[in-house]
Formats: structure tokens, C-alpha cells, sequence
């Protein structure tokens, strides 16, 4: 393990430490009907943390995880103001909780990012492809190749010939029985989608007959046609 990162452990654990010592004494500090608060305060901030986790869609196991650790967060915050009352006054009670409220604010941001980056809906296709995704002149994956583990910039179906639509099929396909993102998944499957409709809509005949041999039959190119009035070359 690095020093730096040995050392940067060694200090979040100690603050850890010290902030838990500090927390026995503010608990030792109350009196019966400062305990009393502590709990009805955990209680309360148990139900909101526990209905933000079911208003988000959460399972019926996160919201019980919220729940608690809101709650075991709240009954902690208030032993350490506690104690921090008791060993340094007032003044040190707001350091404390301005540091507190930094470091949540700061978690805060850094998961609301991260959420946002995840999130299936954020950029789905970027407005460029990177190095490593570059498109062939014609516009299209090559034959066979599997979609990258990031999302690709590709053409409105409508402008593909009928070949590069079936071999777009052929590598798309291969790229789902790969690790992907749940983003770059659903944006392939809903590009396979937008082939499928563009395919029968060409060629309903041919998409029967493809459908037809059932999954073995795998590229769809051997069964369809060309649409001139679309432009497209014969498959």
C-alpha cells in the first residue's frame, strides 16, 4: 500500500476513534431527558430517511438500511455535539458542525455526480466517438465487431443500407452477451429496435422469413432485400 494511502487511513481512523470517545462522553453527559431527545430525534430522521428511500423506488432491504443508518447517524451527530459541548463550548460545537455539514455537503455532490454519470438517460450517444470508437467511412461497425463497452455515435438507421443494417444486428448482438453498463445496454438494445422496425419496414416478407428460422439463423442479411425507394443497397 502506498504511504500516502497508509497514512490517510491511519488518520480517518483515528479521527474515528477520537470522534467516538468523544461521543461517550456527551452521552455520559446527558441527563435521561437528553437521551430521551437523542432517540425521538433518530426516530424522526429514521421515517424521513427511510421515505426518501421508498419515494427513489427503492427495495423494501434499502429503505431499512436508510432507515437505520439516518437514524444511527443522527444519534451519533448529537452525542458528538455533545461531547464537544462538554470539552470545548460553543465555539467548538460550531467548528464541529460546520465540519460536518462540509464533509456530508461534499458526499453529497460526489454521489449526485456519479448518479447522474450512471444514469441510463445521460448520454446514451455522445456527441462524438472517442479514439478507441471510431466509426469505418461507411458509417457503420464493422462486420462482426462487438459494440464497445461505451456508447457509440451512429447514423439514423434510415440513412444505412440494408447490409450495414444487418451487420450492425450481427455485432450488436455479439456485444450483449458481453459486460455493459445498464446505460450503454439499453441504448443498445433500443438502437436493435430501431433496426428491427427499419428491416420490416423494407422488407416484411424477408423479416418473416428471418424470424422464421428462428435464432439460429443469426444475420439477417441472407433474407432480405434492398429498398430502392429508401436508397439502400441489396443485401
Amino acid at each position: 500500500m502506498p504511504i500516502r494511502g497508509l497514512l490517510t487511513r491511519s488518520l480517518l481512523g483515528l479521527s474515528l476513534l477520537a470522534g467516538a470517545l468523544i461521543a461517550v462522553i456527551g452521552g455520559l453527559a446527558l441527563r435521561a431527558s437528553g437521551m430521551i431527545a437523542v432517540c425521538l430525534a433518530a426516530v424522526v430522521i429514521g421515517c424521513v430517511g427511510a421515505g426518501l428511500a421508498r419515494d427513489a423506488g427503492r427495495g423494501r432491504r434499502e429503505i431499512v438500511e436508510a432507515a437505520w443508518q439516518a437514524a444511527a447517524a443522527t444519534v451519533g451527530l448529537l452525542l458528538l455535539l455533545s461531547g464537544t459541548a462538554v470539552l470545548g463550548g460553543a465555539v467548538a460545537v460550531v467548528v464541529v458542525a460546520g465540519a460536518v455539514l462540509g464533509g456530508w455537503v461534499a458526499v453529497w455532490l460526489r454521489r449526485t455526480a456519479r448518479t447522474r454519470a450512471d444514469a441510463p438517460g445521460a448520454s446514451a450517444f455522445p456527441p462524438a466517438p472517442g479514439p478507441a470508437e471510431q466509426l469505418p467511412a461507411s458509417g457503420h461497425p464493422a462486420a462482426g465487431r462487438p459494440v464497445p463497452s461505451g456508447a457509440l455515435f451512429l447514423p439514423p438507421v434510415v440513412t444505412l443500407s440494408t447490409e450495414a443494417l444487418a451487420r450492425e444486428w450481427v455485432g450488436t448482438t455479439a456485444a450483449l452477451t458481453g459486460p455493459l453498463g445498464p446505460a450503454v445496454r439499453q441504448s443498445i438494445v433500443r438502437r436493435r429496435q430501431e433496426i428491427l422496425d427499419e428491416l420490416e419496414r423494407r422488407d416484411p416478407a424477408g423479416v418473416a422469413r428471418w424470424l422464421a428460422a428462428g435464432p439460429a439463423a443469426g444475420d439477417p442479411a441472407g433474407f432480405l432485400h434492398g429498398d430502392p425507394a429508401a436508397g439502400t443497397d441489396a443485401a
